[in-house]
């Protein structure tokens, strides 16, 4: 047995407990919560280590901030933990029930999904993120962090191990993988006798590696190719800061905006103080034709800019003919994260609700509110942009599963 299938074989073991455990596992969380901020500098001394071999490896300025941690942070984390415990239990939920004609009562109701592998990237608050939702509902969960953050990653995982085993509850509640070698993610995906589902959260190449060569059955997250489209009736100090808010607030996350979509009968208006606004933050825009011609030091546009998610200071920008143009544009190049029009016509935003096909899709507000926290659920484990099973900000009640009970009194069929 490899070290992989016996974190399996535990965690499977501490799952049977958790589906049944009902307000301990409240008291979990808040001793989770308690213990990432008691455990702050030992957290912060490991994160520092991670970010000094980080630069040393020349990462990217958006990137170091993904990996960064601080006690603002570490203090967000511990509130997010504390966020999930307040919420209802989502397993032991009645769905449905019916009374059959031969006196059955069936009733579907809600329950854990059993042991839940992460493979993600880069973020170390995925790590408390991850965990807390997980141990709410009920499921154990294996944690496969990236080798930027790994030494991040098993500080926070001791901690919080320590505290749900103080809480009563199995330490392997909670496991960290610390092989982080591709050997380690593909073991992973074969891990069909220990794994219910395996969630990937990360850049492009990492959810296609997963989702195209799992045997575990995937959930997919994470890629935000985002779009604001500032229609031909939008306020424009409304669009330039939206734009600016979805750009630059956090390049590096998935929420963030890489593509503006401008009507052209608002472009001569817009452009220009959309530009002076992302030059404060030295944002290269990369436009097509009809863009350049407006604003002066673009790059030109490549139809590989389209459908880029850059996760850096840096956004396509495109001067399109109508509304349809822009929701084909969206259809055509949209990862299927979040997309936003800015208007003051309500029948154009009705339509861009109702006709774009994304997991979020906002009205004159920022791609940047697309997160379980801003969403009221606590955390979440990823943005599931695929339409099985869970689509959006994956909360508690997106990491269960359903299962129908039936009382009968020696019915036979």
């Amino acid at each position: 047995m490899t070290r992989l299938e016996e974190m399996g074989a535990l965690a499977k073991q501490a799952a049977r407990k958790l589906a049944v455990a009902g307000s301990q596992k409240d008291k979990a969380l808040e001793a989770i919560a308690d213990a990432l901020i008691a455990h702050t500098q030992e957290i912060l001394a490991a994160n520092g280590e991670d970010l000094d071999a980080a630069r040393a490896n020349g990462m990217s300025q958006s990137l170091l901030d993904r990996l960064a941690l601080n006690e603002k942070r570490i203090q967000g984390m511990a509130q997010g933990v504390r966020q999930v415990a307040a919420q209802p239990d989502p397993v032991g939920q009645v769905l449905e029930g019916s009374l059959r004609p031969n006196g059955l009562r069936i009733e579907k109701v809600s329950v854990p999904l059993g042991v839940v592998g992460m493979i993600y990237e880069a973020r170390p608050n995925v790590t408390a993120d991850a965990a807390a939702l997980c141990l709410k509902a009920g499921n154990a969960v294996i944690l496969r962090g990236g080798k930027e953050a790994f030494r991040s990653n098993r500080a926070i995982a001791q901690v919080m191990r320590q505290a749900v085993e103080s809480a009563g509850l199995p330490a392997d509640s909670i496991q960290l993988v610390e092989d982080t070698s591709r050997a380690s993610s593909v073991e992973m995906m074969g891990l069909t006798g220990y794994l219910d589902v395996l969630i990937p959260r990360g850049g492009a190449g990492l959810i296609r590696t997963v989702v195209e060569n799992s045997r575990v059955p995937v959930i997919e997250t994470g890629v935000g190719n985002c779009h604001v489209y500032v229609d031909d009736a939008a306020d424009t100090d409304m669009a330039v800061n939206i734009i600016f808010n979805a750009k630059t607030s956090r390049p590096s996350v998935c929420n963030a905006i890489e593509t503006v979509l401008v009507h052209k009968d608002a472009a001569q208006r817009v452009l220009p103080a959309v530009k002076a606004k992302l030059d404060e933050k030295q944002v290269e825009i990369r436009g097509c034709e009809r863009t350049c011609h407006i604003l002066s030091g673009c790059t030109p546009a490549t139809e590989e800019d389209w459908s880029t998610e850059y996760l850096d200071y840096i956004l396509a920008v495109k001067v399109v003919d109508s509304l349809d143009e822009a929701m084909d544009h969206i259809a055509r190049y949209s990862s299927g994260h979040s997309e936003c029009i800015v208007t003051e016509n309500y029948a154009h935003a009705e339509r861009f609700l109702n006709e774009v096909d994304s997991a979020a899709v906002y009205v004159n507000a920022s791609t940047r509110f697309t997160d379980g926290g801003e969403f009221g659920l606590g955390a979440e484990v990823g943005i599931s942009t695929q339409k099985l099973h869970a689509r959006g900000p994956m909360g508690v009640r997106q990491l269960t599963s359903q299962k129908f009970i039936i009382r009968g009194s020696g019915q036979i069929r």
